[in-house]
């Protein structure tokens, strides 16, 4: 048989957590899902980085993600394959590009190999806090899927 047939025993939330921490401090692409005050969905891949509280990505103030990030104030994002998802539903705070700290474009530019300061478009800074965070493997890896809630780590 094969593993998707018979996929590996389930990780226990402290592996799963340590594994989203992990993908968080490494990883340099997330999708990123915001809707229209209409309810209209837009989905787009953006490069981010983690500060260990929250995520930040730069994208074009006019932008629909832009737009629809600003209007809205929330954001679902994913990370990695389908078959080793991390989901993450956050609120949203955006900022002018000048009034985040110089180290912290600076850490964004090095992480990601994108730095929207030197850009003639009009970006803005998204700070998108996880409120609840959700990972999972397989089906056998569903029950327990959910790491954060309100804000707050699981135990």
């Amino acid at each position: 048989m094969t593993a998707a047939t018979h996929p590996a025993e389930p990780r226990t939330r402290a592996l799963r957590r340590r594994d989203t921490e992990h993908r968080l401090a490494h990883d340099v692409d997330v999708w990123v899902a915001s809707a229209a005050p209409d309810g209209m969905p837009y989905l787009v891949p953006l490069s981010f980085s983690w500060d260990g509280e929250a995520l930040w990505v730069a994208t074009p103030a006019e932008s629909q993600t832009g737009r629809n990030l600003a209007a809205t104030g929330t954001a679902r994002l994913a990370l990695g394959p389908t078959r080793d998802v991390t989901v993450i539903d956050g609120e949203v705070e955006f900022f002018e590009l000048e009034a985040l700290p110089r180290e912290h474009g600076d850490r964004f530019a090095a992480r990601s190999g994108f730095d929207p300061r030197g850009l003639a478009a009009r970006y803005r800074w998204f700070r998108i806090t996880p409120r609840r965070i959700q990972a999972w493997r397989e089906v056998n890896e569903l029950p327990g899927r959910e790491l954060m809630r309100g804000g707050r780590w699981l135990d």
